[in-house]
């Protein structure tokens, strides 16, 4: 609950790295009582749009289960098709973690990204961003370790949170039923030297100012440099091998047309 941590704080946060013992990365976080697996997978091609080019790519899928909520959802796969939300996150999840991977260095291959909601109390996009990071340095270490790639390339670290205003105060990392009344809502991703990946500002009940807009920022980078410090716990000795192999301090992966 809100009223056993300052409006300032994130939730309590746990990330176990190597969760799954089949996947070539993966891991499991927990943000509050959000909890998600996130899996690496490494596939020896790349898609049609890329093929020739010598550059590789990073992609994410994003499911729920039923009983992730109050209620259960019926699955998407009986459905015959993902649902819009679920493809706006996994491609959101998909371009945040591709912004600070050299895909030329990667070469001509994919990295798939899954992330399967277990449990949702809010947050579930960008707690899938913070986990599927570590997921994917541990599929790259992976590569590395296969002789496949020298080093892995990755130049920064990426996270998510929300920030949002309810009740005329400003809340950092809202859990679902803060979400549910807050009158500005928004999502940020950024790296861990603090450049802006995507940020998702929406007047849900209200509008909102200028300066509300730099303070949400401010907040959301308070709790991306605390979710940072966690990635590096679950990375260990791994993350001194991010951003020191010199290329340029950032880089963005556009969506081509029907990629996610």
């Amino acid at each position: 609950m809100r009223s056993e941590r300052k409006a300032t704080e994130i939730r309590p946060v746990r990330i176990v790295p190597r969760y799954n013992k089949y996947a070539e990365g993966s891991a499991l976080i927990d943000v509050g009582d959000t909890r998600i697996v996130c899996t690496a997978s490494v596939d020896d091609k790349t898609p049609p749009f890329l093929k020739g080019t010598g550059k590789g790519w990073v992609t994410a899928e994003y499911g729920m289960l039923p009983r992730a909520t109050e209620s259960r959802n019926v699955r998407e796969a009986v459905k015959g098709r993902p649902g819009g939300r679920t493809l706006e996150i996994q491609r959101l999840i998909g371009r945040s973690l591709r912004s600070v991977v050299d895909l030329e260095t990667l070469g001509e291959r994919t990295v798939i990204v899954d992330c399967d909601v277990l449990q949702a109390d809010g947050g579930t996009r960008t707690a899938s961003i913070t986990g599927g990071f570590v997921a994917l340095i541990y599929a790259l270490d992976w590569l590395r370790n296969e002789g496949v790639l020298d080093f892995i390339p990755v130049h920064d670290f990426v996270a998510g949170t929300s920030v949002g205003r309810a009740g005329g105060e400003l809340l950092l990392d809202l859990a679902f039923a803060e979400d549910s009344l807050a009158a500005v809502d928004m999502n940020v991703v950024m790296t861990g030297s603090g450049r802006l990946v995507e940020v998702q500002a929406t007047g849900e009940e209200d509008t909102f100012s200028r300066e509300e807009l730099d303070a949400m920022l401010n907040l959301a980078a308070s709790g991306i440099a605390a979710l940072v410090e966690k990635q590096k716990e679950a990375l260990g000795s791994l993350a001194t091998f991010i951003g020191g192999f010199g290329v340029a301090p950032y880089s963005v992966g556009l969506d081509q047309p029907g990629e996610d």
